[in-house]
């Protein structure tokens, strides 16, 4: 069985309105069930999984996830699997397990994205702990991904006039300056930039940037900005 060293209370932990999932890809069957009984012990749900194969041929999880992955496993490896789904679930946070601490594949684990690289026998706090920073950063990443995908939806009803200006206001254009560059009127610009406001539901123009930032429509200088703020 797997060795993990107890002293943390897991069934104090809060749980998400959506029950979050941590899927578990070990060949051994005795991690596999540790773990299982671990996760749901802690109050989220798990699915065991005994090679990469098996777990690529699973879809994406709806909700919040995070993967427990074995390094040493007999078909695709951890480093390898981690490559195949790093386009494809890039808000699914990967934490590595591992009976040794071998520091170059830990390295290239970290490199590509890995939150945590373990080596048995686990302490349980130090995995519940890893586990619970996984899934509140896939939260964050589910919800970034459903404001972008509404503000591409406002985005999409705007007209191609519209969308010219806000490119150019974003860019920090004022009224006169984008009536001179698209040849029109100051005074249809700022019915456009008021339709703009409205049809993206911007309360400042702040709010406009970010949307923009978003839609990668910022100038490079202004997504820059924007980073650092978040």
């Amino acid at each position: 069985m797997l060795a993990l060293v107890s002293n943390f209370d897991a069934r104090s932990q809060p749980m998400s309105l959506i029950t979050p999932t941590v899927f578990i890809v070990d060949d051994d069957l005795s991690v596999r069930e540790s773990l299982e009984a671990l996760v749901e012990y802690a109050g989220w749900r798990s699915e065991t999984f005994e090679t990469a194969n098996d777990f690529l041929l699973r879809p994406p999880a709806v909700g919040p996830s995070c993967l427990l992955l074995d390094v040493g496993l007999p078909d695709l490896n951890g480093l390898e699997l981690q490559q195949r789904i790093g386009t494809d679930r890039p808000d699914m946070p990967i934490i590595f397990i591992t009976g040794n601490g071998d520091v170059p594949i830990t390295v290239k684990a970290m490199k590509a994205g890995a939150v945590e690289f373990l080596v048995k026998p686990l302490r349980q706090d130090a995995l519940l702990a890893a586990i619970r920073s996984a899934l509140a950063y896939s939260e964050r990443q589910r919800d970034r991904d459903m404001a972008d995908a509404a503000t591409m939806k406002l985005y999409s009803h705007l007209t191609q006039r519209e969308r010219e200006v806000m490119e150019l206001v974003v860019a920090g254009m004022l009224n006169k300056q984008v009536g001179l560059e698209l040849g029109i009127t100051e005074i249809t610009v700022k019915a456009h930039r008021g339709r703009v406001m409205q049809k993206m539901q911007a309360r400042s123009l702040a709010d406009l940037v970010k949307m923009a930032w978003s839609l990668n429509l910022a100038p490079a200088e202004l997504r820059g900005e924007h980073e650092q703020e978040d």
